[in-house]
């Protein structure tokens, strides 16, 4: 244990539920395991003392500021659909739900903004700015997913090639830091060089930081046509390849996925989820979306032009809503079809410059063979993001599992670093990759986030032993 937290008393307990109220507060052995871990509970499994849902800010500075007084660990949860181990509480203490605050406020038409509270679902943000005509890009795959959750883990996702990620949607956070004190980071203003850009080091800092409270985002106006193409190729090589050519025409894609047959086999057999085609050994999605139906059939008519050149087998294009949601399925199922294709899976979620895609992906499947785990891979090819699964064979057993994991996971994490790559590009640190960042970044840049976790929580009390481990 980093430091030498306060177990809570039943003194402790009863001033805490005074402030939610005893409805909204229940301790240790009635708290349900869904909260123990997030989507991967392999990444740590972890009991709670007490669990709270505040309703308000006010609620939540007055929690933290009896957990700074008497040194109690808090770790904050929204849905629980992480990817990192990140939403735990690894050293017990207070779980915080935020799930109650999920107040949308009215769409701001001049500004084309919303501001939203953090427990508000992904979904319903995007469903009220498309009630209003606009549209919230970020599209992690996870539609349950908590706005606040997405803004604190920066969440990308399939549409970040054309749109970016949620920081670029971030206008300004309210927040409570681990003392109580509630702060605002800038405000709803395009521009803003006034000091340290402290909102953009916000998103992304994996509740380590301060707690959201409401969060304004920046919308756009909606896309009128989208279409989406399916593209099969005799092997990975020339499928991956494909890419950069794509991003060189005049059309931006929207998302740009690919996906190997082994893994579109994998969610047929086990999820019932057919794709629709199956002629190749590797496939390339694409979406295009635009203000006109006559300029997406442009972009796909281009981008067809440009994969049959490159070799692809076929170029279908999905035009209809039962069509494109037919595909998009698939590609969405991925992580749960693996799950249910092995008992044990890993995942190197790292990010590689785009022109070393596919020398990564060889790699990475060699280097699972050497190790006997079968690792299969599929992602962002549009960003790089290339999540790279590993999955436990029947006969293994456990402590060779658990030692040819980790051997595997240094080895495909080196090989991304030697590529120009980074350890994770959308699913974070959290608990999951604690152990492999400061050997990826070096010695000076992990002091240097150890440094800014002090500066922010001194006492080491809002989601500690995540992203940095401070002693």
């Amino acid at each position: 244990m980093p430091y030498p937290y306060h177990k809570l008393t039943e003194a402790d307990i009863a001033a805490l539920t005074a402030i939610t109220g005893s409805a909204r507060a229940t301790a240790s052995d009635d708290i349900s395991e869904d909260y123990y871990h997030d989507e991967m509970p392999e990444y740590g499994i972890y009991q709670p003392e007490l669990l709270l849902e505040p309703v308000s800010a006010a609620e939540i500075s007055a929690v933290m500021k009896y957990a700074y007084e008497h040194n109690i660990p808090v770790t904050v949860r929204g849905s629980g659909s992480g990817l990192a181990g990140g939403a735990t509480c690894k050293y017990g203490g207070i779980l915080l739900s935020v799930m109650r605050m999920n107040k949308i406020d009215p769409v701001d038409m001049e500004n084309m903004t919303v501001t939203t509270e953090p427990g508000a679902l992904l979904c319903d943000v995007a469903d009220v700015a498309a009630a209003a005509g606009l549209f919230y890009p970020p599209d992690p795959g996870e539609r349950t997913a908590s706005i606040g959750g997405t803004v604190i883990t920066n969440a990308g996702g399939m549409r970040a090639v054309r749109y970016g990620l949620t920081r670029d949607y971030v206008r300004c956070i309210e927040a409570v830091l681990p003392d109580g004190e509630a702060v605002k980071f800038s405000s709803n203003v395009v521009k803003n060089v006034t000091g340290y850009d402290l909102k953009d080091l916000i998103i992304g800092s994996e509740g380590t930081l301060c707690i959201l409270t409401s969060v304004t985002l920046r919308l756009l106006s909606a896309p009128n046509c989208s279409h989406t193409l399916v593209i099969p190729f005799s092997s990975l090589g020339p499928c991956v390849d494909t890419v950069s050519k794509l991003l060189r025409l005049n059309f931006v894609p929207t998302a740009v996925e690919f996906i190997e047959k082994e893994l579109l086999d994998i969610v047929e057999t086990y999820l019932n989820k057919p794709f629709p085609d199956r002629s190749g050994e590797a496939y390339l999605i694409v979406m295009y979306d635009g203000a006109s139906k006559d300029e997406v059939n442009r972009a796909c008519a281009a981008a067809a032009e440009v994969c049959m050149e490159a070799g692809a087998l076929d170029v279908k294009i999905a035009n209809t809503a039962d069509r494109i949601g037919m595909v998009w399925a698939v590609r969405a199922a991925v992580l749960e079809g693996m799950k249910a294709a092995s008992a044990d899976q890993e995942e190197a979620d790292v990010v590689v410059p785009l022109a070393r895609i596919t020398e990564y992906v060889k790699t990475a499947k060699e280097i699972g063979k050497k190790y006997d785990i079968r690792v299969i891979t599929a992602g962002h090819a549009g960003d790089g993001n290339i999540h790279t699964q590993l999955l436990r064979k029947e006969e293994m057993s456990d402590d060779d599992w658990h030692e040819n994991t980790r051997a595997c996971l240094e080895e495909i994490y080196a090989v991304a670093k030697e590529f120009g790559g980074q350890l994770t590009g959308e699913h974070g640190i959290g608990n999951a990759r604690l152990e492999y960042l400061e050997s990826f970044v070096g010695k000076r840049m992990h002091d240097l986030f150890k440094s800014v976790k002090r500066a922010f929580d001194e006492k080491n009390i809002l989601n500690p032993g995540k992203v940095v481990e401070l002693t």
